[in-house]
């Protein structure tokens, strides 16, 4: 099942390569969803996450918000479209998210800022273009922001891609079919091997996003990782009661492979918890 992860600067006709993208492998495009299910995850309204993922919300709104919650729900939505497939998701970190998926392609559309500045104030039937440039500037930092905040890179950063777009060159039709190719070619088909690393991401993200919505565990901070469907819990922990609640929270998602647990409370002492064997 096809995946894309998909970024783009505004004003660069990113959204119309997405589209065409989709229409051509008959995927469903995903952006704005995202936020709506971390909103709900979190109880806050839509338009404030969108307001801080545009880099428009106010210092009280910045200051009140949880970016740790909105990181943590965020990936787990993005890693459970991803296992759904047939799927673009454009932006929301999915480029860094699914980075490491073999059969994933990472695409960025750019183009020139100038270019940008003309499409934009075009879009918005205007003339000025000190008003078009602040748009697209503020998008351009909040991008920049959250993918050094979040993922330590610069965000734009070739490497971090297998195709870059640029429309200034590359007509848009031209874009779509350079896209549906690399997404067709061999080395992006899913493999047994691809999936279950896929599937692991998204376990490991549904174990982190159900200990944050746990009032009991949001506040406690452990390494989960998953390997071949079993969670891994490791970390320290100030007593038992927390490493009872962090095993008893993941464990419910553990399938047969079950939880190995390496969490240690602040005495030192390594406690275990077998996995119960399923009827």
């Amino acid at each position: 099942m096809a995946v894309i992860a998909f970024t783009q600067e505004m004003a660069t006709l990113g959204s119309d390569v997405a589209m065409g993208v989709c229409e051509a492998l008959g995927l469903q495009m995903v952006r704005h969803e995202v936020g709506d299910v971390v909103a709900g995850r979190m109880h806050v309204k839509k338009s404030l996450i969108r307001r801080l993922r545009e880099g428009k919300a106010g210092p009280f709104e910045r200051w009140t918000a949880d970016e740790k919650s909105i990181s943590i729900f965020t990936a787990e939505e993005i890693y459970d479209l991803a296992v759904k497939g047939n799927v673009l998701v454009r932006g929301w970190g999915a480029t860094m998210l699914l980075r490491s998926v073999p059969h994933v392609p990472c695409v960025r559309v750019c183009a020139p800022m100038e270019l940008r500045i003309q499409r934009l104030m075009k879009r918005l039937e205007t003339d000025d273009e000190k008003l078009a440039r602040h748009e697209i500037e503020v998008d351009d930092h909040a991008r920049a922001s959250r993918m050094s905040e979040h993922f330590g890179v610069h965000w734009g950063d070739p490497t971090l891609y297998d195709l870059t777009l640029n429309t200034e060159r590359i007509p848009v039709p031209t874009c779509v079919d350079m896209v549906v190719g690399l997404a067709r070619s061999a080395p992006f088909q899913e493999t047994p091997e691809s999936r279950q690393h896929l599937g692991d991401l998204a376990l490991a993200s549904k174990a982190r996003a159900a200990l944050k919505a746990n009032p009991a565990t949001a506040d406690i901070i452990v390494h989960v990782e998953a390997n071949a469907g079993r969670i891994l819990l490791r970390g320290i922990v100030a007593n038992d009661r927390e490493h009872a609640l962090c095993h008893e929270v993941v464990g419910a998602l553990a399938g047969p492979a079950g939880v190995e647990d390496e969490l240690t409370t602040m005495s030192g002492r390594m406690k275990t918890f077998p996995q119960q064997p399923r009827q």
